[in-house]
């Protein structure tokens, strides 16, 4: 079986998206819309901005949107039989099952951007990559710090992302480390996604999906919240929401995949992030690139 998995905010570059907006006439049409319904031209930062223009929540989410839409145009489909995202990547996944429509899915990239942007600014916070400890380990370290700490991102056996208040984070990087962990890198980010300081943000966004249109999905999607198929549109909503200050448990996601009978991954979208981590969740199965 054939599954389609959506890279989340990380993988964008400056340049991405060109090759495939001069590729097909009805492709550059859809990326086109993109900066109609945005009101700003998304496609120039895209395409020509900067390195920084592109790190700003902002425009990295609805770029990455953009691109991974586009991609899963060009390529059709590709008869696949499930779906994923990890994190922002969700959204994607749910225009490829038919849930969500492009603008719909690109109105509510752009608010949740927003919303969480604007839920960074509120309070210090910061994440931080811990590699090589189990991830019980790491749980039990979190909840024994006195601030906001949480496991964020379960990407792979042996890498585990941790998300909240500043001070806690740095404190639970040093407990990590003396644990054992290969490493406790800060990240560069400007905020604690994935944690309960994303609660502001969680609240404009339910807005939001609660007034758009959600379709009964055409294949399953294995949402990050609940790790297993789901395709009633009531559940995939609620889980949307959920997701903003729950964990992203991907490796648990790509496992029940696997479980259920995915035996080839295609990334869709830019990079090839999801393809390593796979490959690290179980090597028995093949991922590559959609183009």
């Amino acid at each position: 079986m054939k599954a389609l998995v959506f890279p989340g905010q990380g993988s964008q570059y400056v340049g991405m998206g060109k090759e495939l907006y001069d590729s097909r006439k009805d492709i550059k049409d859809l990326m086109e819309s993109a900066n109609e319904i945005l009101g700003f031209d998304i496609l120039s930062l895209m395409f020509s901005g900067t390195d920084e223009d592109l790190k700003k929540t902002e425009v990295t989410q609805p770029s990455i949107f953009i691109h991974s839409v586009a991609a899963l145009k060009a390529i059709n489909g590709l008869g696949a039989e499930m779906v994923a995202g990890h994190s922002l990547g969700e959204f994607s996944a749910l225009v490829a099952n038919g849930v969500l429509s492009f603008d719909d899915g690109l109105k509510l990239v752009s608010e949740r951007a927003k919303a969480m942007q604007e839920a960074c600014d509120a309070n210090p916070s910061s994440m931080a990559a811990i590699l090589g400890l189990e991830d019980a380990v790491v749980e039990e370290i979190c909840a024994s710090i006195s601030g906001i700490v949480v496991p964020a991102n379960y990407n792979c056996p042996g890498q585990l992302v941790i998300s909240g208040e500043t001070v806690a984070v740095e404190e639970a990087c040093v407990k990590l480390k003396e644990a054992g962990a290969k490493r406790a890198l800060l990240l560069p980010v400007n905020g604690a996604f994935h944690s309960p300081l994303m609660k502001p943000a969680q609240e404009r966004l339910a807005a939001a999906i609660e007034n758009t249109k959600f379709r009964k999905a055409t294949i399953p999607v294995y949402q990050n919240i609940t790790t297993t198929a789901v395709t009633d549109p009531d559940q995939i909503k609620k889980n949307l929401i959920e997701q903003l200050t729950g964990s992203v448990k991907w490796t648990q996601s790509v496992q029940n995949m696997i479980k259920d009978g995915a035996s080839h991954f295609v990334e869709v979208g830019p990079g090839k992030t999801l393809q390593g981590l796979i490959k690290k969740i179980n090597s028995e199965v093949t991922s590559a690139s959609a183009i």
